[in-house]
C-alpha cells in the first residue's frame, strides 16, 4: 500500500524556503533536496499557495513564507496539501455477506473519527517554528 508524503515535503519545502540564505529558491533546487521532481514540487508549492502559506510570483524563484512560521499549524499545512484526507482508512472492499466484514468496518468508524480529531488538535499546537527550532537543534548536534 502506498502512503503519502505530501505533508512532510510540503513541511521540507517550508522549511527549506524559510532557511534559504540564496535569494532565489527554484524548484529544481527543492527537487534535489526531496530526491523528487521539480513538477511535484511545483504542485504542492502551488497548494501551499492557494492556502496562503507561501507567496511567489509565476516565473519567478523568489518564494516566501506567506506568514510566520510560529503562526503556522502542522493542521493548516496538512489541510493545505491532504484536503479532508483522513490520516486512517476503513477497509471498503469486505465481503458484504459477512458479518464480521461488514460491521467491524462499521465499529472502526467512530474510532477512527476520534483518531482523526486527536491527532488534529495535536498538529493546531505545532508550529512550524517549533519543526524548524527541532531541525535547528538537530544539525547543531
Amino acid at each position: 500500500m502506498k502512503y503519502s508524503t505530501r505533508l512532510s515535503d510540503a513541511v521540507h519545502i517550508l522549511v527549506f524556503i524559510h532557511q534559504s540564505s540564496s535569494s532565489t529558491v527554484s524548484s529544481s533546487d527543492i527537487a534535489v533536496s526531496i530526491q523528487t521532481n521539480p513538477s511535484y514540487v511545483r504542485q504542492i508549492m502551488a497548494q501551499l499557495k492557494a492556502a496562503g502559506l507561501i507567496s511567489s510570483s509565476r516565473g519567478q524563484a523568489t518564494p516566501e513564507l506567506g506568514k510566520a512560521p510560529e503562526k503556522t499549524s502542522l493542521l493548516e499545512i496538512y489541510k493545505a496539501v491532504e484536503k479532508e484526507k483522513p490520516l486512517l482508512h476503513l477497509d471498503t472492499h469486505t465481503n458484504p455477506e459477512c458479518g464480521v466484514g461488514v460491521n467491524i468496518q462499521l465499529a472502526l468508524a467512530d474510532y477512527y473519527r476520534q483518531i482523526q480529531n486527536d491527532v488534529e488538535n495535536s498538529m493546531r499546537n505545532i508550529s512550524l517554528q517549533d519543526i524548524i527550532n527541532s531541525y535547528l537543534e538537530r544539525i547543531s548536534k
